[in-house]
């Protein structure tokens, strides 16, 4: 072969290479850069059709609601159950019927979230899934329901439905309605902590108490480092008696 035709075959062979060389560079950084950003931007657009969109999205039919709101003139099935306070006397004290009660299933909306002072008034779910979270707020089902007596604790995106508790103080109420009945917490303190705080909530309380968290801080889309706390403490609502089993 001449060097004429050397020198032509390894121009044609650079040629290729300048454009095949840039083309898989380019796809393998747009791959590495939708791996790594495409969690954030679903966030972000499901954040932005709720929050531009100018009409109200209905996603019902996505969960089953099994809430039916308990006016306060409504009598529900109770049992009554002697006990010691804490000064050593025994006092009756009265229950709703666990019997009574329909457990939601994991997704199922049962109930109602309202802060009247942080603008808030969602829909609250049993778990906090994707669905949930999209629809309202959401309890984790590792920890309880309202009335049984322990630490109940919601979830809530910090863009949408629990974007009002920066504006949480103490003093303020949360009331949660319920099919079994209304209860209400009185807000004592709020808390900025990591995400992997696992001291930020104690799931095996022996007392009732209400925890809400969002991502923090408020202005940010996606998962963030940290979480904003806001704690409460029970003040009415009735309790569920879970001693008494339907058939006993």
């Amino acid at each position: 072969m001449s060097d004429r035709k050397r020198r032509h075959k390894h121009k044609r062979y650079n040629g290729k290479s300048f454009i095949i060389l840039p083309i898989i560079f380019l796809l393998g950084t747009y791959l590495v850069l939708y791996l790594a950003f495409m969690p954030t931007v679903t966030t972000i657009a499901n954040a932005g059709g709720l929050i531009f969109a100018n009409y109200e999205k209905d996603f019902s039919n996505e969960y089953k609601n099994i809430f039916v709101p308990v006016s306060e003139n409504s009598t529900q099935p109770t049992v009554t159950r002697d006990e010691v306070d804490d000064n050593g006397n025994t006092v009756t004290k009265e229950y709703i019927d666990s019997s009574s009660i329909e457990f939601p299933g994991y997704g199922n909306q049962f109930g109602e979230l309202i802060i009247e002072d942080c603008g808030i008034n969602n829909k609250l779910f049993y778990g906090d899934d994707d669905v949930a979270l999209r629809n309202g707020v959401g309890i984790y089902t590792g920890s309880h329901l309202p009335g049984y007596g322990s630490t109940i604790l919601v979830a809530g995106h910090n863009n949408t439905y629990f974007n009002g508790l920066k504006n949480a103080e103490e003093g303020q109420i949360v009331t949660i309605r319920t099919s079994y009945g209304n209860y209400t917490y009185k807000i004592n303190h709020t808390a900025v902590k990591k995400a992997t705080d696992t001291t930020a909530y104690d799931l095996s309380a022996d007392r009732e108490n209400l925890i809400m968290y969002t991502c923090y801080p408020f202005d940010e889309l996606g998962l963030t480092e940290r979480r904003f706390f806001v704690y409460a403490d029970y003040v009415s609502g009735p309790q569920v008696d879970t001693s008494v089993q339907e058939g006993d």
